[in-house]
């Protein structure tokens, strides 16, 4: 029999309003197999036990008095440790920060909760959320649930894996360079990183960054609607924020017929492993069946996307984290600190060049939204690598001059209005999870979710191993 907790996380939220089950009942499993989870796995920092219980029972007891109620009264879902979340040792993945309690959960995170959602778990996350793979010098290692030697990708890692494990229906996360989308695709679950501002993004000491964004790691596309629909909204604490409204019937899953996708499987530079590429292939072919319009398109990009993507990643740390290795420097993964001290070492003019890049995808992007409504990509190269190896391992151009990348997702990092979504589309046959990542025009998050929405009845389910 499914238990309540597997409903999407609406039908979960509507089973407690009417009575057919309490939100006590499905928090207590949340964490029942959150407990199951750590040990298998290692995605959390903290587990919320006693405070996730107690705001499961308030929630029943708003449902006896007859209150109002959100549209997630009473649904777990789990946070990020870069993510400050009131009364929680927040961390983010470091030594740097030994007993941090925020006073005041982010904004997403509050909107979650008025919503009507609980907060059971903070989830792991590499220090300062640097990585592809979520692996901490405080927190240790998270692995995969699909193979335990395998990563969990990164940098929201640990959320990945609560949504894949079953613990919850979606979880909070990060996408400067795919967090959010790499972890999702390597997890074989759906990972949306919105057009920047849809989600005021307000955990950072700067409102004007512009390559970070919250997002949901979920289950389902309708898990991952039901997150922007309580999350998404413009709000004076973030300049950047939009003022969209989020329209869940936007949202939802339409017909495919005659609509027309652009398709690249490498955006002309990336070595894509073959089961990746039969994988992404298949689901074209369900489009296709679909009715759909799916032409494979010319792109000329090169790696110096995704190196000068890494000059921004390192400015962002020496600005934002440069300062700890006075300090820390002792405790901290080497591989941050070479970040800050490269970082350190980038001349202003050359960083203002970089936008001369990104100009150059952007006016490719804007052409070819003038004939798709969407471009069809890889979310990553390769399915989950094992946990024994580092970034450093997929930065190399290849003897035939392809480039050995991990992810396909920090160029649209470099567009950030642009959304993309990673849908798992099946396993390789190495029996790992493949995503692929929808990207769309700037702003149409709705229009992204609908098209994964649709696609998404048409492939076999994804349902990845949970301990048991």
């Amino acid at each position: 029999m499914t238990h309540p907790l597997d409903l999407a996380a609406t039908a979960i939220a509507g089973g407690i309003r009417t009575g057919a089950f309490s939100a006590e009942t499905v928090v207590m499993e949340s964490i029942r197999r959150a407990k199951m989870a750590a040990t298998a796995f290692n995605p959390f920092t903290l587990i919320r036990e006693e405070r996730a219980l107690e705001a499961a029972r308030a929630a029943d007891r708003r449902v006896a008095r007859g209150e109002a109620t959100g549209l997630l009264h009473g649904v777990p879902f789990a946070a990020k440790d870069l993510t400050p979340t009131e009364g929680d040792l927040t961390t983010l993945g470091s030594w740097t920060r030994p007993d941090w309690v925020p006073d005041k959960s982010a904004l997403c995170i509050r909107r979650l909760e008025q919503a009507g959602a609980i907060l059971v778990a903070k989830t792991t996350t590499p220090e300062f959320a640097y990585s592809s793979m979520t692996a901490s010098p405080r927190w240790g290692v998270t692995r995969n649930p699909w193979n335990r030697e395998r990563t969990s990708g990164g940098s929201s890692g640990g959320s990945a894996v609560a949504v894949a494990a079953g613990v919850v229906p979606f979880a909070e996360g990060s996408d400067m360079g795919g967090s959010v989308r790499i972890p999702a695709a390597f997890c074989g679950i759906v990972g949306l990183k919105p057009s920047l501002g849809r989600v005021p993004m307000t955990l950072l000491p700067s409102v004007f960054d512009n390559i970070s964004h919250f997002g949901p790691l979920a289950r389902r596309v309708e898990d991952a609607v039901a997150f922007m629909a309580a999350a998404a909204g413009p709000s004076d604490e973030d300049i950047s924020s939009l003022p969209i409204a989020f329209s869940p019937q936007g949202a939802a899953a339409a017909d495919l017929k005659g609509r027309r996708f652009a398709l690249s499987m490498d955006l002309g530079y990336y070595a894509i492993q073959p089961g990746v590429g039969a994988s992404l292939r298949r689901a074209v072919e369900v489009l296709r069946g679909a009715g759909a319009v799916v032409e494979e398109v010319p792109l000329a990009w090169t790696r110096a996307v995704n190196d000068e993507w890494f000059d921004l990643w390192c400015v962002f740390m020496s600005a934002f984290f440069g300062k700890e290795i006075e300090t820390w420097r002792d405790k901290m993964d080497p591989t941050v600190v070479a970040m800050i001290e490269r970082g350190n070492a980038m001349g202003a003019t050359a960083y203002k060049r970089i936008e001369l890049l990104r100009t150059a995808m952007w006016r490719d992007m804007a052409a070819l939204f003038e004939r798709y409504e969407a471009l069809l990509c890889p979310t990553c190269a390769i399915t989950a690598p094992p946990v024994t190896e580092t970034d450093d391992d997929y930065v190399a151009t290849l003897p035939n001059g392809r480039y050995k990348g991990l992810d396909v997702t920090c160029p649209f990092n470099m567009l950030p209005q642009l959304p993309a979504l990673s849908l798992p589309v099946g396993l390789a046959e190495d029996g790992l999870p493949v995503g692929l990542q929808i990207v769309g025009p700037r702003f149409a998050d709705e229009q992204v979710l609908s098209v994964a929405a649709a696609l998404e009845t048409l492939m076999p389910p994804v349902v990845s191993p949970r301990p048991a």
